[in-house]
């Protein structure tokens, strides 16, 4: 049933953004609206902004929140304000464009809220040039079977590798029941590099942790008790929930940037549009050091060229 109230008007930096039904219940469970949505982003501004700023992004919409479908939508419907950014992406599978949000202020991520947007995914590249990704993405994605135990052990693996390698490790929760690093690289190679850099990277994980880790690429085929390195979600056009995202779930959790010290203890469940708040007004964001620590994967391209010439194939993207 469709909400009765009246629309509000939000003052969100220089805009003014009108809210829709801002009391229609988004999140059951909770009795959280489409206000308290709203709220939340404006309560973590500068690290969603900063997670998502000039990078095309999809945004997972709920129009009649987690009671209804969700939609998947890339393109910016027509009816956006003058002031809201979009930038251009090709599909060549379909041989179509889109003009995507592309997100540089904080009333754009409201905006987006407005339009029944809960999660925000963005690409791993910027606007400048789509086709040269700047984030290296390294998604811890246990299987059915896999303790969240494994998922921290297996992030102390990584956080050795990257630190041999010379690269700076962001990490952060998934919002669901794995863990994210995010690595700043130098925007010099296409996707296609990318993917083959983060697959050797997620083979030397798996071979300091053989126990623990698997890169099968088949799921079918993966030990269920295992963790899987997903390299793929570097490939073009795959996108993860960002950093400070809210997910489409009861419990509105939110994938949440922490600490290297955090790992160890973290409990994903704790991190929700509720809790966060608090947490950033304390912490601040904790990605803020990003952008200042750039990482040249030519060294992982070297690792890439090692393992095909011993016959490791790479297997083809979905």
């Amino acid at each position: 049933m469709a909400s009765s109230s009246p629309s509000i008007e939000l003052p969100v930096g220089d805009r003014i953004v009108r809210i829709s039904n801002p009391d229609r219940v988004y999140f059951p469970e909770s009795g959280a609206t489409k206000l308290d949505l709203v709220n939340y982003y404006l309560s973590v501004g500068d690290g969603i902004v900063r997670a998502l700023r000039e990078r095309p992004c999809m945004m997972h919409r709920f129009p009649k929140g987690l009671a209804g479908d969700k939609v998947h939508q890339k393109r910016v419907p027509n009816g956006a304000p003058p002031w809201l950014e979009t930038v251009q992406v090709t599909f060549p599978r379909y041989n179509r464009t889109a003009d995507e949000l592309c997100v540089t202020e904080l009333a754009h991520v409201a905006w987006a809220v407005q339009m029944s947007t809960v999660e925000f995914h963005p690409w791993n590249s910027r606007r400048a040039d789509v086709e040269m990704p700047d984030e290296w993405r390294i998604d811890l994605d246990p299987m059915p079977d896999c303790p969240f135990d494994r998922v921290r052990r297996v992030a102390g693996v990584v956080q050795e590798v990257l630190e041999d390698l010379g690269a700076v490790g962001w990490p952060k929760t998934s919002g669901g029941h794995g863990l994210h690093i995010y690595v700043r690289i130098d925007p010099a190679y296409g996707f296609k590099d990318l993917r083959r850099a983060a697959l050797a990277f997620a083979r030397e994980v798996e071979r300091r942790a053989p126990e623990d880790v698997t890169t099968t690429w088949w799921r079918k085929d993966r030990d269920p008790s295992k963790l899987f390195v997903d390299y793929n979600q570097n490939a073009r056009d795959h996108t993860i929930a960002s950093a400070y995202s809210v997910r489409g779930n009861q419990q509105a959790t939110v994938s949440t940037p922490i600490s290297w010290d955090e790992v160890a203890s973290v409990d994903p469940r704790e991190f929700t549009m509720f809790t966060v708040p608090a947490r950033f007004a304390e912490l601040g964001d904790l990605h803020a050091g990003i952008d200042d620590a750039v990482f040249a994967i030519d060294e992982l391209l070297e690792w890439a060229e090692r393992d095909e010439h011993q016959g490791l194939v790479e297997p083809a993207e979905d």
